[in-house]
């Protein structure tokens, strides 16, 4: 198993969901985080002067899958959630070794 984590921009989200949805991956966790890259923040300009905001809202996504559905996440991320622009996000991709459903204890892709 797989689990793929997406650093994406708030606004793609719910399209997002829609489209894994389609796709048969329901199952996933959606956190509101602040971060940068890159692009260090943006500069803003407002009546008193410049402003910098140093880290920008972004939402993490976390989704566990098959080793072979891997991919296929991975791709619709990246279709849905790309702007072209800096800032759209990274993709993280980690090796899981055993997954537990708390309710049942079913141990395994089953309990994904």
């Amino acid at each position: 198993m797989k689990k793929i984590e997406a650093i994406i921009r708030p606004e793609k989200l719910n399209l997002l969901r829609e489209k894994l949805d389609a796709k048969g991956f329901s199952g996933m966790t959606a956190t509101e985080v602040k971060g940068r890259g890159r692009q260090k923040g943006i500069a803003l300009q407002w009546r008193a002067g410049d402003y910098r905001v140093e880290f920008l809202p972004k939402m993490k996504l976390e989704v566990v899958v098959d080793d072979e559905d891997a991919e296929v996440v991975i791709d619709t991320i990246c279709e849905t959630a790309q702007t072209g622009e800096a800032g759209d996000g990274k993709i993280f991709v980690y090796p899981v070794e055993d997954v537990v459903r708390v309710r049942t204890k079913e141990r395994g892709c089953g309990a994904v």
